[in-house]
């Protein structure tokens, strides 16, 4: 929230996001340690698991981009479900070098290695350490992940020109897996 809107006179004069002299932008943000103020999220990308907690995607995904082997994420959950679930992009010059020392491995292309089982746990379970580092609670973290060499990108129309995720496509786009990854959760927690 800011007073006026700068660089814009009279841009947003009469609508409703406008209350007190200050505009509501749906940005959400976070006060750092300095006392300025960080955007993590959009109001719209938040929403709320079947268990009643807010999620807020970006700031997980801000996250799990520090982790050692994450090249990019999305991060999908939705109001019926109780967990959320990952589509990875893997960091190719930090995965390879561990891939090329497992015997399995050895010799395999980029996109052989992320569809490797030792490979995803490694990913799983470095992001969730990154996780538990930075704070995430334990509903914030993912419970299942997929690999993939596709990076999103403006061609794939999962990104934006100016490199955001657009989340609808990128649910889209991988649906199919999502979908079978949410079924694996569900399945194993039927199975307790």
């Amino acid at each position: 929230m800011s007073p006026g809107c700068s660089g814009r006179p009279g841009r947003a004069e009469g609508r409703a996001d406008i209350i007190d002299g200050y505009i509501y932008s749906g940005d959400i943000g976070l006060w750092d340690e300095r006392g300025r103020l960080r955007i993590i999220d959009r109001k719209k990308n938040i929403f709320k698991l079947a268990q009643g907690e807010y999620i807020a995607p970006e700031k997980i995904e801000i996250v799990y981009g520090k982790a050692k082997y994450v090249a990019q994420v999305f991060v999908h959950g939705d109001s019926l479900k109780a967990f959320l679930v990952g589509i990875v992009i893997p960091d190719e010059e930090t995965l390879m070098p561990w891939a090329k020392e497992q015997p399995h491995l050895a010799g395999k292309s980029f996109e052989e290695v992320c569809n490797d089982p030792a490979a995803v746990d490694l990913v799983l379970k470095d992001m969730v350490k990154t996780g538990k580092e930075l704070d995430l609670k334990g509903f914030e973290q993912v419970k299942k992940i997929h690999l993939t060499p596709v990076q999103f990108s403006v061609e794939n129309d999962c990104m934006t020109p100016t490199f955001k995720l657009k989340r609808p496509q990128c649910k889209s786009f991988h649906q199919e897996v999502i979908d079978k990854m949410i079924a694996e959760v569900e399945a194993a927690e039927q199975a307790k």
